[in-house]
C-alpha cells in the first residue's frame, strides 16, 4: 500500500520526528496484536518498523540518519511503501545470531523467553553491525549475558560484555 504523508515533528520528548498515518491506513495495516510493518521511503531506505498509535490513527518514527539520507526536511512530503511485517521477530534475524541460538540451548530458551521488543533490540545490537566477525562477538557476549543474568538483560553490563567479547573474542 503506498501513502503520502509529511515529515512531521512532537514538539517534546526525544523521538520527534515521524510520518503520520491516517486512521484509514492504519486500520488496513495492523490489528492489535500486529502493528509491524516494512515502510520504504521515497523509494530510497526501507526500514522495518511500528505503526505506534496515535488516538484511532497512527505514525511512524524516522532517526536522523534516515532523515539525513533522505534529505528531507520537516513538513516536506514523503511517498511511503508499507507492507506488513510477517517475519518471526518482527525484523530480519542475522545468521550469525540464529546459528548460535541453534547451538545454545540455554541461551536460546533465555532468548525465546524475552518480549518481543526485547527479542528485537537484541537482534538490532547483532544487525547494526555488517562484519560477520562483529556479529558472532556480540551474539555471544548476548547469550552469555542471558545465562549469567538468567535471561534479565541489564543493557549497561550487556555493553560490557559486548566490549570483552571485542576485546578478546575467545573468552567464554
Amino acid at each position: 500500500m503506498t501513502v503520502t504523508t509529511t515529515l512531521e515533528k512532537f514538539d517534546q520528548g526525544i523521538w520527534g520526528y515521524h510520518f503520520p498515518i491516517s486512521s484509514e491506513v492504519t486500520k488496513k495495516m495492523s490489528s492489535d496484536d500486529h502493528r509491524r510493518v516494512i515502510c520504504s521511503v521515497n523509494g530510497m531506505i526501507k526500514m522495518h518498523c511500528s505503526l505506534m498509535p496515535l488516538n484511532d490513527a497512527s505514525y511512524i518514527m524516522i532517526n536522523k540518519t534516515n532523515r539525513l539520507k533522505l534529505g528531507i526536511r520537516l513538513g516536506e512530503k514523503v511517498e511511503l511503501r508499507l507492507e506488513k511485517e510477517t517475519s518471526e521477530y518482527g525484523l530480519p534475524m542475522p545468521e550469525s545470531l540464529m546459528v548460535l541460538l541453534d547451538q545454545d540451548e540455554e541461551g536460546s530458551e533465555y532468548f525465546h523467553a524475552l518480549t518481543p521488543g526485547k527479542q528485537r533490540s537484541l537482534i538490532y545490537i547483532v544487525s547494526k553491525v555488517k562484519s560477520i566477525d562483529k556479529q558472532i562477538n556480540k551474539s555471544l557476549a548476548i547469550l552469555e549475558h542471558l545465562k549469567d543474568m538468567h535471561g534479565k538483560i541489564d543493557y549497561r553490563l550487556l555493553t560490557e560484555k559486548i566490549k570483552l567479547y571485542n576485546q578478546n573474542p575467545h573468552h567464554s
